[in-house]
């Protein structure tokens, strides 16, 4: 199993999402943090954003980070139910990037 916290220090991963109107496949470069075995993302427009967006029609997502590539579930965090894991993970996004302010999405690796 692959241990994400290795890959806290690198700045960007690649994101591909599937296209909630065309279907097709949609990769973004976007800053992110490593906690627990799991990667954290940041939407700058919340629920506004696009891959936000693709995320809520299908949460299977594709990540490209450092020299591995792997399948995730990617959940968007909820301000009240997830609000110590959003605190956690801002904190951390304010540490390495100076900016966490965006709506934090939770990517779950998929055991192969």
């Amino acid at each position: 199993m692959l241990n994400l916290d290795e890959f806290s220090g690198l700045h960007v991963l690649y994101l591909t999402t599937v296209g909630r109107i065309s279907g097709l496949p949609r990769t973004i470069e976007i800053w992110f943090v490593a906690h627990q075995g799991d990667l954290y993302l940041f939407a700058e427009h919340h629920h506004q954003t696009g891959w936000v967006k693709n995320i809520e029609k299908n949460p299977l997502v594709q990540v490209r980070i450092g020299g591995a590539e792997l399948e995730a579930r990617a959940r968007i965090l909820d301000h009240n139910l997830d609000a110590a894991l959003w605190r956690t993970v801002q904190d951390l996004a304010t540490q390495k990037y100076a900016w966490g302010e965006g709506l934090p999405v939770q990517l779950t690796p998929i055991s192969p």
